[in-house]
Order: structure tokens, then sequence, then C-alpha cells
């Protein structure tokens, strides 16, 4: 797999990991509604389409034209031959 592509799963995977930890949260604030088993569909999409999205817009961020455009603004990648540390 090439490197943009692994970034871009692993930013969907970061994400669907971070949404699947609040869904809890969100559960049990639907659940004193007595809806839970209308929601958790909804929310189950919810965090597979952030994931999804995240996934998206990491591999579009790895075009070399944003890339370029992330430089100018300084949230280019950093491409030291130490990874990065300083």
């Amino acid at each position: 797999m090439q490197p943009k592509n692994t970034r871009a799963v692993r930013t969907a995977l970061q994400t669907f990991a971070a949404v699947v930890a609040v869904v809890p949260a969100l559960a049990a604030i639907v659940a004193d509604s007595g809806d839970l088993a209308v929601a958790v569909p909804w929310l189950i999409g919810a965090a597979a389409t952030a994931a999804a999205v995240a996934g998206v817009v990491a591999r579009a961020m790895a075009h070399p034209a944003v890339e370029a455009l992330l430089d100018r603004f300084g949230l280019g990648l950093v491409d030291d031959a130490d990874g990065g540390a300083r």
C-alpha cells in the first residue's frame, strides 16, 4: 500500500476510534429519552461516515498541490531525516 493511502486509512481508523469513544455518552443521553433502539443505527452510521470522511480528507491532503498550499501556511508535513523530532 502506498504511504499516502496508509496515512488516509490510519486517519480513518483514528477518527473511528475517537467517535466510538463518544458513542457511549451519546447513547446514555438518548437512553433517557427512550429512543435508544431508534438512535443506535444512526449513531453507528454517523461514526462510520465520520471515519470515511476523515479518510477521504486525509487522502486529499496528501496530494502534492494541497501539500504545497498547506506548506504556505506552515501546516505541511515535516519530512526531516530525524522523523520530525526537535
